[in-house]
């Protein structure tokens, strides 16, 4: 695939790349990364910079000891790179993985770097992402580490129903949430075992089910829990 036919596929794409100089244009490919395979590796040399204009992605910190830091979740439109390019740094400072095809369109780091530096427009969008993610984890920062593990999960919950539709006209009866519990622990930023134990209790308590081992939540049960978290953060 082409940008061109890339960009007739997602129009929204066009407001990134619309003063892309020609050059940089002919040399820009466009690559597909599976679902669950990784985008870029933590400490690797950035060789290229890359507009996801389809796709889901997660964002991790990997550690020598093995555990894994979920930072974010991102979606299309994003970028690969741009806070290393940014930043002025040569090596990546976190690992991205695919959460469903991701598409993305590339173009070295050396074009990267004097397209942004010649054209305001993608400058700007470049730094409004990263200072959106920067406000966001900024806004949470913290709440890993004062907030109990059964806070922490009904916070994730009401968050995925939220993002779902539960709060919509016409919200669905029931949501699964569908990732592996290893995802969940790195999402919500505790131990296996302690992910479990808040699993049980909550569940004892009613705010969700277990179907085939996934949570699954109906609209009652989202508005217990964003009651419940209200009460919470009065305390």
């Amino acid at each position: 695939m082409t940008l061109t036919k890339l960009e007739q596929a997602v129009p929204a794409l066009k407001e990134y790349t619309k003063h892309m100089p020609e050059d940089i244009r002919s040399r820009c490919t466009v690559r597909i990364h599976k679902a669950g395979s990784i985008i870029h590796q933590k400490n690797m040399e950035l060789e290229h910079f890359g507009i996801v204009a389809m796709g889901e992605n997660r964002v991790i910190n990997e550690f020598e000891n093995g555990s894994v830091y979920m930072i974010e979740g991102n979606r299309a439109i994003d970028f690969i790179g741009e806070v290393t390019i940014l930043a002025g740094m040569r090596h990546t400072s976190v690992t991205i993985e695919a959460l469903t095809d991701n598409v993305v369109a590339y173009i070295s780091r050396k074009d990267a770097e004097r397209w942004l530096a010649c054209d305001q427009n993608i400058l700007g969008l470049a730094a409004r992402h990263t200072a959106f993610k920067l406000y966001r984890s900024s806004y949470d920062n913290g709440a890993k580490l004062f907030y109990p593990p059964s806070y922490l999960l009904l916070d994730y919950l009401v968050r995925f129903g939220r993002e779902k539709g539960m709060e919509s006209e016409c919200p669905p009866k029931s949501l699964t949430v569908t990732c592996t519990r290893q995802m969940l622990q790195e999402e919500i930023g505790v131990g296996v075992k302690t992910l479990n134990r808040a699993v049980r209790q909550l569940k004892e308590e009613g705010f969700f089910e277990l179907l085939k081992g996934k949570i699954t939540f109906n609209r009652e049960q989202y508005k217990r829990a964003l009651l419940w978290l209200e009460e919470a953060k009065d305390k």
